[in-house]
This record gives structure tokens, C-alpha cells and sequence, in this order.
């Protein structure tokens, strides 16, 4: 569509370890719904698209043979590379590449997965090529976490956001692209999940986005801790900041 906004390539460098770290993990009653819902075999290969760090990846690999964690940021995928060695995880393949020029042959997948990623791609482009990789009544979710847009305001970093891509979003909403491609919608899915921040854990989170890494904290990152505890301290709960955190996936099936 026209009217598509793109991100720059290289937004998440430099936060790999902070994202594996600081980022939540899925939870376990969600990775299981998911899995039952979708009705994987336990033999069938599993795609995790945009993987970050392969939080999706890991949590779902127990019902695949073969997982491929692709990644367009080589070093979230050298980070993939080298859990996956520690845990002995030979079934994961890590890939750098993007969605548009990924090579897979059709009907390859059983289930696809995009974690909080989706509005990233090029929606049109990976909905089409992801409808191609799923073989017959399978499924293509998305898992998206609740994000803290409060940071990108507050701290000035909307310049590294391309503008106008929420309200692209909101136009277009990703249940259309997806239904346009051919996919069939099957339903929204969303757990809550109660979480305690600490000061260092909210810092480190930051850390872990592309609209303020540590490369772009350079040596003003001292100062912004101080300046993040002094704003944050007064709002804490015996030193922790809790949340309700809400994590959502939309279930979509290739059509029989």
C-alpha cells in the first residue's frame, strides 16, 4: 500500500544482550494455548520471523523438529546461535535475513510466528510470502507484548520511529493485511501477567529498544540513569514498579 511507513534497517543494533536480559519472556500458559490451538503434530518445522533473541523460538521448539529463528540484525541472531549451542538446541536454525528476501520452499512451515514485530515489516510483502511457507490448515500467529511507548516521548527518540506509522496501522490494521492475503482470522488471545520492575530492570529494558539504545545513550548514559531514578523513585512501591503486563496473539489459518 502506498501509504506504508518503513523502519531504517540497523534500528536494534547494539541491544542484543539487553533484549535476551531485559525483555519478558512469553508465558508459559500463552506458548501452550498456542500451541494447542494451532494443533502443531510435534513434527512439523516451525518459523519464527523477526526473532529477536528467540524468545518465541526456544519456547515452542519442543513441539518441532526443525525451528528456523530468522532475523534481519546479525547479532540478534548470533545470539540465537550461541544459545543454541549452550542448551544443545540443534533443531534451531538460525538465519540472518529479512522477510522479503528469505528463501523457503512453499508449504514448508507448519506454524509462523512474528513477536511484536509485525508493524515492522513490510506487512503486505511478509503476509503474502508467509501464507506461501504454511502448508495446508496451518496457522500464522503473532504474539505482541504491551509496549512502554511512554520512553520514546518522554525522552525524545521519535526521530528514530518513522512518523505516522500508528496511525498507518490504524488505517490498515494488520487482521486486514493478513485477511486480504487470504488468511483466515481465528480469534485474539490475550494473558496478563503481573510483573515487578526494578530500577536497573526498567533501565535495561530501555536499553534493549531501537528508539534508545545504549549506542545512542553514549556517555550521556550515566546522567540519564540519575536523571530516570530521581524521576522514578518517588512513584515506586517499596523500590519496585509494578505492572499488569498484557500479552496478545491473533491466531490466523491458511485455508484447507
Amino acid at each position: 500500500m502506498d501509504d506504508e511507513v518503513r523502519f531504517a534497517a540497523g534500528l536494534f543494533r547494539g541491544t542484543a544482550e539487553y533484549y535476551d536480559r531485559y525483555r519478558l519472556p512469553y508465558p508459559d500458559a500463552m506458548v501452550g494455548d498456542l500451541a494447542r490451538r494451532a494443533r502443531v503434530s510435534g513434527r512439523g518445522r516451525l518459523l519464527d520471523l523477526a526473532c529477536g533473541t528467540g524468545q518465541l523460538a526456544f519456547a515452542l521448539g519442543r513441539w518441532f523438529s526443525e525451528v528456523w529463528a530468522v532475523d534481519s540484525e546479525p547479532d540478534m541472531v548470533d545470539l540465537v546461535r550461541g544459545k543454541a549451542a549452550a542448551a544443545g538446541a540443534g533443531d534451531i536454525r538460525p538465519v540472518v535475513s529479512s522477510a522479503e528476501t528469505l528463501h523457503a520452499e512453499p508449504e514448508y512451515f507448519e506454524l509462523a510466528v512474528v513477536g511484536n514485530a509485525f508493524h515492522r515489516l513490510d506487512r503486505e510483502v511478509a503476509a503474502g510470502r508467509l501464507l506461501g511457507w504454511l502448508g495446508p490448515g496451518g496457522h500464522w500467529q503473532r504474539a505482541l507484548e504491551a509496549a512502554l511507548d511512554r520512553w520514546r516521548t518522554t525522552l525524545g527518540a521519535q526521530q528514530r520511529i518513522p512518523a505516522g506509522w500508528e496511525q498507518v496501522r490504524h488505517r490498515r490494521p494488520d487482521t486486514q493485511v493478513l485477511s486480504d492475503a487470504g488468511f483466515e482470522l481465528t480469534g485474539r488471545h490475550e494473558f496478563a501477567v503481573e510483573h515487578n520492575w526494578s530500577l536497573a530492570d526498567i533501565a535495561g529494558w530501555i536499553r534493549s529498544t531501537s528508539f534508545l539504545p545504549a549506542t545512542v545513550l553514549g556517555d550521556q548514559a550515566a546522567a540519564f540513569d540519575a536523571d530516570l531514578a530521581a524521576s522514578l523513585g518517588p512513584h515506586s512501591s517499596g523500590g519496585a514498579f509494578p505492572q499488569t503486563v498484557s500479552f496478545v496473539y491473533e491466531l490466523a489459518r491458511k485455508p484447507a
